[in-house]
């Protein structure tokens, strides 16, 4: 196992009934001049608006309304320009890890005088550098993990880019209430499902030898996201399932099972040009990719069969001698569960009719990702299209 520095501040309180006694003092204790940063109607819809705006009615709240599920710029650089205008103390982020990725960046660009953009471009290395305001935010979808690190991603609809940047700080407080996640509708729970166990495969799949802790810990991680995801969509008010899918996002990114790795994220890095060209929903890109690349790898480097075997048999349950054929039956085990999900598993049904942005796609992936050195299979640029144009058809290849 390789070297490593592990180190998490994030303050959670996890569970129900949190909110009415805590979360005043909580952003209070930043200041009264707050930046409440949300999404669409969601919260309004559920009452979730109308409490946090009661138990704040103190202090000194700015309206940062509208923020999309593939954070733009812009919304960026609005809440740049009122966090400056405002003289804002804390962002109060409410909503999923969207809302929360653009609560990070603001916080950082109120210290940046330039576009935000550049925070983003240079995939974190200013950020670093800079002040944050303190963020505390209260979660109300089970996915990407972001209440609990310090990276956001951020869409330029106007350059066709979709790029991860990393800030010197994670949130400061978290509220984790699962009773927030009952009325999210199925379509978002399995896409958030999907991200939570794409996220554990990116760190399961690496190169990196004798790290049995971190594996074992991802192992038991997507067992629980396995179970616990058609009970929620069959339950949608089943407290265990909610709990146990919003703590699996937290613990599935907040550093602790990446510890000692040694290579690159290949599937996100492919599908943050689907959603960056087509602005499709995240999770679902992921769904549809992330079988395809099993399949692809298995066929390209026959020492894969090892580690997706382990993967199997672990995970999945499956037995047998024989590491390849037990590799593809794990790579069948997981398109069924996503196709199980509800999901669209082909591009086309996402409105991806061609494939002529593929090759830019592809390149811009390969480049962002460094995905020729750093994956967990080395990919090119024709390797990358490979897999995008086997997402086109049904079935795997």
């Amino acid at each position: 196992m390789k070297n490593f520095r592990f180190q998490n501040k994030t303050d959670i309180r996890f569970g129900t009934g949190r909110l009415d006694v805590e979360l005043h003092d909580a952003v209070s204790q930043f200041g009264s001049r707050v930046l409440f940063v949300y999404g669409g109607h969601s919260i309004k819809k559920s009452g979730l608006y109308d409490t946090v705006t009661v138990l704040l009615a103190d202090l000194q709240l700015t309206e940062l309304p509208g923020i999309e599920p593939n954070p733009k710029i812009d919304s960026i650089r609005a809440g740049q320009k009122l966090a400056k205008d405002q003289d804002i103390d804390v962002v109060l982020a409410v909503g999923g890890g969207s809302v929360i990725d653009a609560a990070k960046v603001i916080a950082s660009a109120k210290f940046y005088e330039g576009d935000p953009w550049d925070l983003v471009k240079d995939r974190g290395v200013t950020r670093r550098k800079l002040q944050q305001l303190p963020v505390v935010d209260i979660l109300t979808l089970a996915a990407t993990g972001s209440e609990m690190n310090s990276g956001s991603v951020i869409s330029n609809p106007v350059t066709h880019e979709k790029l991860g940047t990393v800030g010197p700080n994670t949130p400061a407080v978290s509220f984790l209430d699962p009773s927030l996640t009952f009325t999210v509708p199925a379509r978002q729970t399995a896409a958030g499902s999907m991200d939570i166990l794409s996220h554990l495969l990116e760190q399961y799949f690496d190169r990196s030898k004798n790290n049995d802790a971190s594996k074992g810990m991802i192992e038991g991680l997507m067992r629980t996201v396995i179970k616990w995801a058609p009970i929620a969509l069959k339950q949608p008010d089943n407290y265990d399932a909610r709990a146990n899918l919003m703590w699996s996002a937290t613990m599935a990114l907040n550093g602790i099972v990446s510890v000692a790795n040694e290579n690159g994220w290949t599937v996100h890095s492919l599908e943050h040009e689907l959603s960056a060209y087509y602005d499709i929903t995240h999770g679902v890109g992921l769904g549809i990719l992330t079988p395809r690349w099993m399949s692809f790898i298995l066929t390209k480097d026959a020492t894969t069969a090892e580690m997706l075997a382990q993967f199997g048999r672990h995970v999945w349950d499956l037995e047998g001698d024989e590491s390849y054929a037990v590799a593809q039956a794990a790579i069948d085990a997981t398109f069924d569960w996503i196709s199980r999900l509800g999901f669209s598993m082909t591009l086309p049904e996402v409105g991806i009719k061609d494939t002529q942005h593929f090759d830019a796609m592809a390149t811009a992936a390969v480049a962002n990702a460094s995905l020729e050195t750093r994956a967990y299979v080395p990919l090119s640029v024709e390797d990358v299209e490979t897999i995008y144009q086997a997402s086109m058809t049904d079935g795997l290849a």
